[in-house]
């Protein structure tokens, strides 16, 4: 039996003593009118939801905390509009609006987490992030092109670090405050431990440090234990706030994780079989990867002159993947990529005749180094580099009181530098280099149908774009099962164009959203056939659209009891090659989940020390598939993937002011299912526990 770990046994008895009756206790806040919440990602600056042209999805630490959230892309599963695939039981890639990978822009404090090297398709980066080192996420459906540059096209997800709270402690005074959490999971026998802890002085200064240790071991299901599901993780952060004055402040953040050997259990033969699905050859495929971020941040605000708000912030960022294979015969390959991001990031916000202006200017730069099994390189091109330049700007306009119009334009240069790569024709070593500039604009409105802004209805036109990066041109290694990509210069940038129509309300208790969204696709890149059977490449070819529609309500029947439920439908389809010929024709984009619901219901005490909920995440049939999508066949069964309904009892208790504990009945129906495109099996029936010490 695995002993409690010591950091769990350390907070406890701390918070044994802590909770002595004759120590001081905080006093309850008072009851206040409920503060309007505040997203930053829609428009770069911090404002009401209700007055941004969009509906901003959010997740705060409180809802991971007691959903049990094993990682970050998981713990988006139950946001609308999101589904979720996973490779392998460590690699989750969220799909939003139908498009994945890096067709989503991943931000850190609103720094770049996208980097040059991401693959085509699901890939694993986002797993890498921990999700106890977050305060909240924001999620912004289809926009963030102009805002924040190349690859905002099913979306932008902004992922905010816990900080110290050092501006809500009273001027002056010494603080020091912790939290210990710990979850367990039955039914892959996990064991997640997090520590933090912040100290400092009140309005002056403030500084946060967390770590994490994960051991996950093998998923069991209903069918049995799936052998090498299991993996480690470790990850630390650190942040210090400073304020200079009452108008500036400094900020320092540092964040590491790694992971160790992650399988790709479908593509061996560890694998399992699901509806008719093969079970890979090789004897072992399994990556490690380590990433680390740091940035420097001054931030002043309410400057009064020209200038009302200022950013600047320089960001350094690293990014190191391993990947090791044997195959069925016997044969060892293995590859390394190594990446290091320069990025920096000025942002300004003034006042003006024409409304209020957020305008700046952004830099990323890519050392990539790569090595491997090729004798030029790895699965990327070695001694290579990599730069995108933006200059934005956008325009919040009142027209009236009621109409509010937001305008906003972006120039972009990119430029890829490939140091040392295999020609695939010749097999000689070869190098080479391109750049594109792309502007990409967006019109946006928001009507308020009401004076109290209870009923707002919001759309507009969004531009957005992806440039080729360094893994679409210069790629040599597996794309899929059995298939090797070879590199693809020449390549433009795929361009896109959203329309949406939504409208959003909120009452004392309803909450209520609602949005159709069309995508147009002009040159998406695409894989073809080269002629050498197992090879393909790359190429502008895909034509074509997205569409999908997303319903979600929340109703706050009485302060005991609340229902909740959501809806999303997408669809696309665009121009893909046959087979081993250079015909297209228009075809489902692959590996989308069309139609998802959520809904449950939830009841808690007045005081909300204790609550419990109901709740079933339901995916229908994904039977739309690609010739891509068939010829996935380790991953997607012949007819699809099966739908299936996820129910689960979770509850917990707040204790005293130092204990609070969880605990969840995962798949109540034990049903065996996957998500569609992924390559392992999610567990059967399970409990999950979860405690949370703070001191």
């Amino acid at each position: 039996m695995r002993q409690l770990p010591i950091t769990l046994l350390l907070a406890l008895t701390t918070a044994s003593f802590a909770a002595d009756p004759s120590a001081p206790k905080k006093t309850a806040p008072s009851k206040t009118k409920k503060i309007p919440e505040i997203v930053i990602t829609a428009t770069r600056t911090a404002s009401p939801a209700s007055k941004v042209p969009a509906v901003v999805k959010t997740l705060d630490k409180k809802q991971m905390e007691e959903r049990l959230v094993r990682t970050f892309p998981e713990a988006l599963r139950e946001t609308p509009g999101i589904t979720i695939q996973k490779t392998s039981n460590g690699q989750g890639s969220p799909f939003i609006r139908g498009f994945t990978g890096f067709r989503n822009l991943l931000l850190i404090d609103g720094t770049r987490f996208n980097n040059s090297t991401f693959r085509e398709g699901p890939n694993q980066y986002w797993n890498t992030i921990d999700q106890f080192a977050l305060d909240h996420i924001e999620v912004l459906p289809s926009q963030g092109g102009t805002l924040y540059g190349s690859d905002a096209i099913g979306g932008t997800v902004n992922a905010f670090t816990k900080g110290s709270g050092f501006l809500s402690e009273a001027e002056g005074s010494f603080f020091t405050h912790g939290q210990a959490d710990y979850r367990y999971a039955s039914a892959e026998r996990s064991h997640v431990e997090h520590l933090e802890a912040s100290i400092g002085q009140g309005q002056q200064w403030g500084l946060h440090l967390g770590g994490t240790l994960s051991q996950f071991n093998d998923v069991r299901t209903r069918q049995g234990i799936q052998r090498h599901t299991g993996y480690d993780q470790w990850a630390f952060d650190v942040r210090l706030d400073v304020a200079l004055d009452d108008q500036w402040q400094f900020t320092i953040v540092h964040q590491q994780a790694r992971q160790n050997d992650v399988w790709r259990t479908h593509d061996t033969t560890s694998g399992v079989s699901f509806a008719g699905t093969t079970i890979g050859t090789n004897r072992l495929r399994l990556f490690d990867q380590e990433r680390s971020l740091s940035y420097l941040r001054l931030a002043g605000h309410d400057l009064h002159g020209m200038i009302d708000a200022a950013s600047l912030t320089l960001s350094l960022q690293t990014a190191g993947e391993d990947q090791y294979r044997i195959t069925g015969p016997g044969v060892v390959s293995y590859n390394d990529v190594d990446v290091t991001t320069l990025g920096v990031d000025l942002q300004l916000e003034s006042a003006s005749p024409i409304g209020k202006l957020v305008y700046g200017i952004d830099y990323y730069h890519d050392w990539i180094e790569s090595d491997g099994a090729n004798n030029f390189a790895g699965p990327v091109a070695d001694d290579s580099s990599y730069d995108l330049l933006g200059i934005f700007i956008q325009d919040e306009i009142n027209v009236c009181d009621r109409v509010h119009l937001f305008l906003g334009g972006r120039f972009t240069h990119v430029r890829a530098d490939l140091g040392k790569f295999r020609n695939p024709v010749t097999l000689t070593q070869s190098n080479y280099s391109d750049e594109w500039a792309n502007f990409s604009a967006s019109a946006r409105f928001l009507i308020d149908l009401d004076e109290h802004d209870r009923f707002q209805l919001f759309g507009g036109v969004s531009q957005s774009f992806r440039a080729p990066n360094l893994s679409d041109l210069s790629r040599d290694d597996f794309s899929a099962t059995g298939i090797i990509e070879v590199p693809s210069t020449g390549l433009n940038p795929e361009t896109y164009l959203t329309y949406e129509l939504g409208l959003k309300a909120q009452t004392e208790a309803v909450t209520t959203s609602f949005s159709y969204f069309f995508t147009q696709i002009e040159d998406m890149i695409v894989r073809r056939a080269t002629g050498v059977p197992g090879q393909v490449s790359k190429t502008n070819g895909g034509d074509g659209y997205m569409q999908g529609v997303e319903f979600a309500t929340r109703w706050q029947i009485n302060p005991h009891w609340s229902v909740f439920g959501q809806i999303a439908w997408v669809e696309g389809e665009a121009d893909q090659f046959i087979g081993t010929t250079q015909q297209t024709r228009r075809e489902p984009l692959g590996k989308i989940a069309p139609l998802v619901g959520f809904g449950g219901v939830r009841w808690q005490t007045k005081d909300r020390r204790f609550w419990t909920e109901l709740v079933c995440l339901s995916y229908g049939e994904a039977a739309r598939l690609s010739t891509l999508d068939q010829a996935d066949t380790s991953r997607i069964p012949p007819n699809g993937t099966p739908s299936f309904w996820l129910l689960s009892l979770r509850g917990g208790c707040k204790v005293n002011d130092h204990l609070i504990l969880t605990a969840s009945l995962e798949n109540l129906l034990n049903q065996t299912y996957r998500y569609h495109g992924s390559g392992s099996n999610e567990p059967g029936f399970g409990v999950n526990l979860g405690a949370t010490v703070m001191f």
